[in-house]
């Protein structure tokens, strides 16, 4: 079916929740609850709408895109005002731009970073749940951020991806990756200090950014060492996929820079 008119629209999302962003059966996912809301919003209008990407189960996002076409030309800010009043409070609508209904959300060049909240030692208090992670080991983080600059630059992530198809590419580059101290996410249920992973890059395998961190925590925690990240990001790793996968509640798609 095509239609007359189509937009950008920029969501945030709490994904606890949730399993996921792609539609499933007997699940509850964010996609579902996104085009429940917007059947509210245009209900004498057909529509449809296309993310930005997956997004794992309990997995957040501080900017996400969707592109939606519909047959109607639509008022940006009442549609905004509309589509909040409609939303239940795990969304927000930011904003939204009207573009080509040739434009493809797929297929354009974006760069999405990521960012993974953890913390380590004393139990968190459960309101943290959502947000962030805690390791209840010591981690050496002098130790683990020299190791998450090894993931800069272009690697074989082989052994971070979780059931590749026959077409996927494993040769992937990374422009940053850096392990910072908290200042982004606070409340006052958070621990005292906490940390951030940050990934930024074009493209992403699936769970490679959860294996990554995983294998970091195993650093940190002194069960394996640099050498180990280094030998296994080269060509002739034995691309066997890792075992090890850190939680999913503290990622976080923390921006996406969408060339329109």
């Amino acid at each position: 079916m095509k239609y007359s008119f189509s937009y950008i629209v920029c969501l945030q999302f709490l994904g606890f929740r949730f399993s996921g962003w792609q539609k499933q059966t007997n699940a509850k996912t964010l996609h579902d609850m996104v085009d429940k809301s917007l059947s509210f919003v245009f209900e004498d209008f057909n529509f449809k709408t296309i993310g930005v990407g997956r997004t794992d189960a309990k997995v957040s996002a501080n900017s996400y895109y969707l592109q939606l076409f519909i047959d109607s030309e639509i008022e940006e800010k009442e549609f905004l005002k509309s589509l909040n009043s409609n939303f239940s409070p795990d969304f927000r609508a930011v904003s939204v731009q009207k573009v080509a209904t040739s434009f493809n959300i797929i297929q354009s060049s974006k760069v999405k970073e990521y960012h993974y909240y953890f913390s380590f030692g004393d139990k968190n208090h459960p309101f943290a749940a959502p947000f962030i992670v805690n390791i209840d080991e010591i981690l050496n983080i002098e130790l683990m951020k020299t190791a998450a600059k090894l993931f800069e630059g272009e690697h074989y992530f082989h052994k971070y991806c979780t059931k590749p198809s026959e077409q996927t590419i494993f040769k992937r580059i990374i422009d940053s990756c850096e392990i910072v101290e908290n200042d982004i996410l606070t409340a006052n249920f958070f621990p005292e200090t906490s940390y951030i992973l940050k990934v930024k890059g074009k493209g992403f395998l699936r769970y490679q950014i959860r294996l990554m961190m995983a294998t970091l925590f195993e650093v940190g925690k002194g069960n394996l060492g640099l050498q180990f990240i280094e030998d296994y990001l080269k060509e002739d790793n034995d691309r066997k996929f890792l075992r090890n996968i850190a939680p999913s509640s503290g990622l976080q798609l923390f921006d996406i820079e969408l060339e329109l």
